[in-house]
């Protein structure tokens, strides 16, 4: 397999402002040439709800909604796979932290958040998707949300799944310095390629503020960093890739990171 451009977009949302962060996302986006697209967490509207009713005419369907659609015509337009977090809105008017894996054939595939961060469980459903990969053009490429990074189980399950790589869309709000070294553990533990879409700026709400923290990065499965924004940068940052280098998991001839495992010895 030849090596694959990736691409995080990072910006800073306006809260409920569905038509101007689509615009600035198309304004980001424009000319842009990649293989694999990942937007961040809720990239079209905003992030801090804390009542149902707030988001409920923001959210859409991933058939028929405003952002799902123009991530699915970016995908077909541009032949590359766009992975954006988005508000899901169902039948039933459940809604739910979700992130839409559009395809350049036109299929897409829906991935609901986990792990629920803080408020976000005032407002949507507990994920109920699972965790999964899906497969365009020989690269496998699996999803987690925001603070699914928190819980080692989740990359591991994508691993274990046959994802060559993870994309990340996020809203984080805790330390760089903090979240940073663990997305670049979990790729060295599982061998896997890992593309954060953070984003920035501060969002205020029913009095409390919150604050993103940007730098957004692109890491390989050996760890290193191969692309890095800055804590208030709005852009893209792109790296080239080998999704094949991540299938082999072993590191010596006695060794290998999956065959090595014991689950007998992991229960609770």
């Amino acid at each position: 397999m030849n090596m694959i451009d990736v691409t995080a977009l990072q910006y800073a949302p306006q809260r409920g402002d569905l038509d101007g962060n689509m615009k600035a996302m198309a304004r980001l986006t424009d000319g842009l040439a990649a293989d694999l697209l990942v937007l961040p967490e809720l990239a079209s509207t905003g992030y801090f709800f804390t009542r149902k009713e707030e988001l409920l005419d923001l959210a859409e369907s991933p058939d028929r909604g405003a952002f799902c659609s123009w991530m699915r015509d970016l995908s077909a337009g541009r032949g590359m796979v766009v992975v954006g977090g988005f508000a899901e809105r169902d039948a039933a008017d459940r809604l739910y932290n979700a992130a839409l894996f559009a395809f350049p054939d036109g299929t897409h595939a829906v991935y609901r958040k986990s792990h629920l961060f803080y408020k976000e469980r005032l407002v949507f459903e507990p994920g109920d998707s699972g965790l999964f990969v899906r497969e365009w053009n020989g690269v496998r490429i699996g999803a987690m949300i925001c603070y699914d990074w928190r819980f080692p189980e989740a990359a591991r399950t994508l691993a274990l799944r046959g994802a060559d790589i993870i994309a990340h869309p996020s809203n984080l709000v805790a330390a760089a310095s903090l979240w940073g070294p663990v997305m670049r553990t979990r790729a060295i533990e599982n061998k896997v390629i890992i593309a954060t879409a953070n984003r920035f700026g501060d969002e205020t709400h029913d009095g409390e503020t919150l604050h993103f923290t940007g730098e957004s990065q692109i890491v390989s499965y050996n760890g290193s960093v191969l692309a890095l924004a800055g804590a208030e940068e709005e852009g893209l940052i792109g790296a080239a890739v080998d999704p094949d280098a991540t299938r082999g998991k072993s590191f010596n001839p006695f060794n290998d990171i999956m065959a090595d495992r014991r689950p007998e010895l992991y229960q609770q």
